[in-house]
């Protein structure tokens, strides 16, 4: 009904290689659920999954679409481009396919080729090979995250406040200088202490992995932006899309790892999830032209919020398993509540 009004057209306009790529993607599944039961029931099967771990996909990286939306405003027409092409061929391809077969290839000491054969030959082994990858994976991504969520909080220059009792104090401390990176090293040291000795450390170098990977891509995009006279100037260039492709990958682990709760099958996997990520870009493409960042006030810190949602259950994960939905109930809930906010005190675009 609304796809025939003209706002419902425009919406549907930004949306429209999506669901390209979500017929493509499902037949491909098809295809995929075939070759490996030959069976209309298989078949079927391989649909849902495939159908599931978009929706995963879309569920866990909506916050992200809304961090990546916040970024791009700020940076010049090409570099928006770039991004939106090359990023979505690395998001889709190489963490995806590629970053699920570089695990095994390290963790199982094996060939890229013998990885590849493994993947389609058998599924089940892969999996195991995967989840046994999780620790360091989660210590990795979730550091990351919670830096670029404490960050956001810890600015001097922040003046719109939604949870002001916190935001504000949060704001007054950003004078003491590396303050987030404190209070990500020490509850790293909290994580990694209640881990057996041998975990804890691995979880303790990934996560301190994930801190310096965090601090050299800033490091590296300021001085590369810098180059440029001013960093408003540069506009946000190859910095700013070096941040947003490791932001992307570390949005994407958990979804990665998750994904093999639902299936073993590398192939499945990613056509599911990048028919989620296009979702995604085309969501992210929504709201940089529309400005809704702007028009709603509080969606933004509701990004944040669900990314240090999302970081702490990373790290719980190393201790408890928590189920996928369970994290993209709470990042959407988050971002539901900041946008019902925003809907209240709502200030003109």
């Amino acid at each position: 009904m609304t796809t025939n009004s003209p706002s419902g057209r425009v919406m549907a306009s930004y949306f429209t290689w999506a669901f390209v790529v979500t017929v493509a993607g499902l037949a491909l599944g098809s295809l995929v659920g075939w070759f490996y039961t030959g069976t209309l029931g298989g078949v079927l099967s391989y649909l849902f999954i495939c159908s599931v771990l978009a929706v995963l996909e879309i569920s866990l990286s909506f916050d992200n679409s809304i961090v990546n939306a916040n970024k791009l405003k700020s940076m010049r027409p090409e570099w928006q481009r770039r991004f939106l092409t090359w990023g979505i061929l690395i998001a889709v391809f190489g963490m995806r396919i590629v970053f699920p077969l570089l695990i095994v290839v390290v963790a199982a000491g094996i060939g890229p080729v013998q990885a590849i054969y493994l993947a389609a030959s058998d599924p089940a082994q892969y999996g195991r090979i995967m989840h046994a990858a999780h620790l360091p994976i989660t210590a990795f991504g979730g550091t990351f995250l919670m830096m670029v969520g404490l960050s956001y909080f810890f600015d001097q220059e922040k003046n719109i406040h939604w949870v002001r009792w916190i935001e504000e104090k949060m704001a007054h401390s950003a004078t003491v200088r590396g303050i987030e990176v404190a209070i990500v090293l020490l509850l790293a040291l909290l994580f990694s202490s209640a881990l057996p000795d041998a975990k804890g450390e691995v979880f303790m170098d990934a996560a301190i992995m994930g801190l310096l990977t965090f601090l050299v891509v800033e490091v590296v995009g300021g001085l590369i932006d810098a180059g440029n006279a001013t960093r408003a100037a540069a506009g946000g260039g190859i910095g700013a899309f070096l941040y947003l492709e490791v932001l992307d990958a570390s949005f994407s682990f958990d979804g990665v790892i998750g994904a093999f709760a639902l299936s073993q099958n590398i192939f499945v996997i990613a056509i599911g999830l990048g028919i989620g990520a296009m979702y995604v870009r085309s969501m992210t493409i929504m709201l940089v032209e529309k400005g809704t960042l702007s028009e709603y006030r509080y969606l933004e810190h509701g990004a944040f919020y669900a990314i240090l949602s999302l970081s702490i259950v990373m790290y719980a994960q190393a201790l408890v398993h928590i189920p996928e939905v369970v994290t993209g109930l709470l990042g959407a809930g988050l971002i539901l509540i900041a946008f019902l906010s925003s809907v209240r005190c709502k200030v003109p675009a």
